[in-house]
């Protein structure tokens, strides 16, 4: 999980350029996310993480910060 919370945030800082986000600080609280920024992020983790972030799945508690990014990402990525 942590080499996902790396690859999260080094994603995050390239639009948190003046603020180092903490593990648990809230993306959407701090008020610089739009819906661009939702598109990039959600494609992001599709493509560097190889998953489908599914309707059921577009719930801000999934995404609001890099702790729960990670697990989402592990969640998703889960093998059986």
């Amino acid at each position: 999980m942590e080499e996902n919370k790396v690859k999260i945030r080094k994603f995050l800082s390239r639009f948190f350029k003046k603020h180092e986000l903490g593990d648990d600080e809230d993306i959407f609280a701090l008020g610089f996310v739009n819906s661009l920024f939702a598109m990039q992020l959600i494609m992001f983790l599709e493509k560097e993480f190889e998953l489908a972030v599914d309707p059921q799945d577009m719930d801000f508690a999934n995404f609001k910060t890099i702790n729960l990014l990670a697990s989402f990402v592990e969640k998703k990525t889960v093998k059986v």
